[in-house]
């Protein structure tokens, strides 16, 4: 006859506890209410931002653009001394609280390091020395605040300003486009997608990937890295593809970049006796960031 055994509630707990425990713990902390430590975006390279909520008025009136028009994510982390993630919150510019935050932190000192940047989602922030982007969610005008604070018995609040940590290099097709192009690809190395916090320097080897849709006829496209040094040259490949996939058109750069620095790489790319060489040439000067280099293929 067949015997039922009557697994007891006490033991099913138990079971369940068991398998929590073998699974990473959460540390996302998505209340942005009460807390004893309050971070505010106040500016990035140097551009105030007059509101960053709705209502909010706790930051000086200032004309200037809204932060929504410099980045659309911003990722908050607190780290122990020694590196370890304790919190993080991650925020989008459709938020009401965009650019705000609370943390409820128990005593003691710990890191912040404030992201932000416009990818398709956010970074990997486990290791502080290893913040990750991919090629899935893209690479962006980037931004980072680093700093320590001591939490005691009194509320900390922190207005933070953010420096750019990426070079760009704005690839710029003079030409037409022909009409069995669907996308153009670059691949680069020589820079990284992941960054170390402490330095702002890319903390990988990383090959990167950049595909765009050139069916609305857009010429101009803009890739970022994170360079492993203040300066560094990149090695980028930019290809033409069909709809298909296939390889139409293929050229090879070495491109000069600099950290929070525009190198313009402007040219011919289908057609004419010149493709692939460089000279210097001449674009409109980009004031957002620290300087420009130009280029013309």
């Amino acid at each position: 006859m067949k015997q039922t055994v009557n697994v007891k509630p006490a033991l099913l707990a138990l079971i369940y506890a068991f398998l929590l425990s073998a699974c990473e713990k959460a540390v996302i902390d998505e209340s942005n209410g009460d807390g004893n430590f309050h971070v505010s975006v106040f500016e990035i390279e140097k551009t105030p931002f007059a509101s960053l909520t709705r209502g909010d008025t706790r930051l000086p009136t200032r004309a200037a653009e809204p932060l929504s028009e410099v980045c659309t994510r911003l990722n908050f982390a607190i780290y122990s001394p020694e590196g370890t993630r304790v919190k993080q919150t991650n925020q989008t510019s459709g938020d009401d609280d965009f650019g705000n935050v609370s943390f409820k932190l128990e005593k003691g000192n710990y890191q912040l390091l404030v992201v932000a940047h416009s990818a398709g989602g956010n970074p990997t922030m486990t290791n502080p020395s290893k913040i990750q982007f991919t090629n899935a969610t893209g690479y962006t005008d980037t931004f980072i605040y680093k700093g320590s604070v001591t939490i005691g018995d009194e509320q900390v609040s922190l207005q933070v300003s953010l420096e750019r940590i990426v070079a760009m290099c704005r690839f710029v097709i003079t030409d037409d486009i022909p009409t069995d192009v669907a996308t153009m690809q670059f691949h680069y190395t020589g820079g990284s997608g992941c960054f170390d916090a402490s330095t702002g320097l890319g903390s990988v080897a990383s090959k990167q990937t950049a595909t765009f849709d050139v069916s609305s006829g857009v010429k101009q496209f803009d890739l970022y890295t994170f360079l492993h040094d203040r300066e560094g040259d990149i090695a980028l490949k930019a290809t033409a593809l069909d709809a298909g996939g296939n390889t139409l058109y293929e050229r090879d750069f070495e491109v000069p970049m600099e950290r929070n620095r525009i190198t313009w790489l402007a040219g011919v790319f289908f057609t004419g006796a010149n493709m692939g060489q460089m000279s210097i040439g001449a674009a409109p000067v980009d004031t957002a960031w620290e300087g420009e280099t130009h280029l013309t293929f």
